[in-house]
């Protein structure tokens, strides 16, 4: 009579015991979601961090002093420059390619040109091959840090300053290059407001 008595009791329980579970592998699928989507928008600047301090996919360095090393051995840079679809900017290198000194600073020039009829914005992206030279390659200055805006028919010519860093010899996989090529790609982009104004403009939808 005694565990004829006592059934009842063990399935609240168990009921409650599953509840319990349940709660557990929901609340375990929401953490793993808000991680997964925190990841998401984390891995694109995680990935530029990584690429830019690595070198990795061929990304050049920036740099704020040049090197104080200057080898005998030399190094030949080709220069390449190519504009993203709805861009109607004509962009080459004036320079097509120069002989250095690897540690040597030197400056070359592209030029690019708006051929529209209107004011038109773009920023370059850049990349060098062989890909492994990229952590090596020290850009002093570059147009490509900052976006370009073109007034109609303006024409410019654009500088980079870098050099070769020293230290590509004494790796393994680089001290045979003897070749290298910076290539640039510029893509249209919506001009950037300046603080002020995107300031009164949030305060302009405030008082509507």
């Amino acid at each position: 009579m005694t565990g004829a008595a006592q059934q009842p009791q063990a399935a609240p329980a168990a009921e409650a015991r599953r509840e319990r579970n349940n709660g557990v592998i929901v609340a375990s699928c929401v953490t793993f979601v808000v991680a997964m989507l925190g990841a998401a928008y984390a891995a694109v600047p995680l990935y530029d961090l990584f690429c830019r301090v690595t070198g990795y996919n061929g990304t050049t360095q920036r740099v704020e002093q040049v090197s104080e090393t200057i080898l005998d051995r030399t190094m030949r840079v080709t220069f390449d420059a190519n504009t993203g679809g709805g861009l109607p900017w004509s962009f080459t290198p004036v320079d097509r390619d120069v002989e250095m000194r690897i540690g040597e600073t030197v400056q070359i020039n592209y030029r690019v040109k708006n051929l529209a009829e209107r004011p038109t914005t773009g920023q370059a992206t850049f990349n060098v091959t062989p890909m492994q030279g990229g952590a090596y390659f020290n850009k002093v200055a570059c147009f490509c840090f900052t976006e370009t805006t073109l007034q109609p028919g303006e024409e410019r010519d654009m500088p980079v300053v870098f050099f070769i860093d020293p230290a590509i010899v004494d790796q393994p996989e680089t001290r045979d290059i003897k070749l290298m090529t910076l290539s640039y790609t510029f893509y249209p982009r919506e001009p950037s407001k300046p603080v002020a104004a995107v300031n009164k403009a949030a305060e302009v939808e405030t008082k509507l």
